[in-house]
């Protein structure tokens, strides 16, 4: 059967690709990503509280891969609502933070049965706040956004697709030689063309990635940020999947991952430096401000989310009122921290760690590919 953009993919060839996938551009580019995600690895598990990492890797993920499908919050709102969803946050913030818990969801699930459909179907009933399943119903294309034309229509038929998805999973535990980060690639293309939800699925797809690196043992905490790098190449991301399916061009749909896991693990190192430098400062601010001494947990605190508020300080210091509110004074006073008031309550920022999470680096020029 002849592809067309506007008849369902019924046809979309099952796993493995019938097509060599292991050239030596990929291989080379396989080995760099490798080295990329082991040194990043290493480093977060050298962090004193690797929290300060997972926490805010995974809501800036969140906010990317949210950003991709147009739903659009700012880190400020994000970090700001990160702990109290159901407060005055708007709908695309509360949208977001369900991303992150349906990745920790995924996390959970992963850590008592291996990744398959079922682990799909929960991650995207977790991002929507309801049930979610495979679609049923026809009528679910790709379109061209100026001109509204199908520009890619998935399988239909619940039978097919769940067929389709029992193969993609099945190929994620596959015993043969192909990398782990190989086998990424192609299973996040196949998920992406089967389509299996009405809604979700490339915010499913991107968290399926991370959570089969933890799987494969690749990484040990969700500290992947490859949202940005997506957003970055939006054009091309679609366009090289789009070529899969058109012309088979495995090669450099593969080789555009690989480049987007080396350059996102390279950036987070660097993200990781400049977090601990600051860390070291604010180390020394506390001890000359406060009277909290080398109480370590009050910079825990001010790290796990860059917004703190007095009963977070009460509850991880074990002190009381009075002298959790004169710490966080003394900082704020000392320009080390800003307040804000939100309501009643009353938020510390730590702004030059949010500073650090937000900025866009750009990526490295070791790592660039040209197609």
């Amino acid at each position: 059967m002849t592809w067309s953009p506007s008849e369902p993919y019924n046809a979309l060839p099952l796993l493995p690709p019938n097509a060599e996938i292991e050239t030596k551009a990929v291989l080379r580019d396989t080995i760099r990503a490798r080295a990329a995600l082991a040194s990043l690895n290493e480093a977060a598990k050298r962090m004193p509280n690797p929290l300060v990492l997972v926490n805010s890797i995974s809501l800036l993920e969140a906010q990317a891969s949210s950003e991709i499908e147009n739903i659009v919050t700012t880190t400020d709102d994000l970090f700001r609502y990160a702990h109290d969803p159901a407060a005055a946050a708007s709908p695309d913030t509360k949208e977001t933070l369900s991303y992150r818990a349906a990745l920790f969801a995924g996390l959970e699930i992963i850590a008592r049965r291996p990744l398959s459909a079922s682990t799909a179907i929960e991650v995207c009933t977790t991002i929507h706040r309801r049930e979610m399943d495979v679609r049923t119903l026809p009528g679910t294309y790709i379109g061209n956004p100026a001109t509204h034309e199908a520009i890619y229509t998935p399988p239909v038929g619940e039978g097919v697709i769940r067929d389709k998805l029992s193969n993609w999973s099945e190929y994620l535990h596959r015993d043969d030689e192909i990398d782990p980060l190989v086998r990424m690639a192609i299973s996040h293309y196949q998920f992406e063309a089967i389509h299996p939800f009405e809604d979700g699925n490339g915010r499913t797809g991107r968290i399926l990635n991370v959570l089969y690196l933890v799987q494969a043992g690749l990484l040990d905490a969700p500290i992947l940020y490859l949202s940005r790098y997506i957003i970055r190449n939006k054009n091309d991301y679609y366009r090289l999947l789009l070529a899969v399916t058109q012309d088979g061009a495995w090669e450099d749909w593969v080789r555009f991952m690989l480049r987007g896991l080396e350059q996102t693990a390279q950036e987070t190192l660097g993200k990781i430096d400049e977090i601990q430098s600051l860390q070291e400062a604010v180390r020394q601010e506390i001890r000359d401000l406060t009277t909290a001494g080398r109480n370590s947990d009050l910079l825990d605190v001010l790290f796990e989310n860059p917004y703190a508020r007095i009963a977070n300080v009460i509850d991880r210091c074990g002190v009381s009122r009075p002298t959790a509110a004169s710490w966080l004074n003394a900082l704020v006073a000392g320009g080390v921290l800003r307040d804000l008031r939100l309501g009643r309550d009353r938020l510390f920022i730590n702004a030059r760690f949010l500073d650090i999470l937000a900025r866009s680096t750009p990526p490295p020029r070791s790592a660039e590919v040209l197609f």
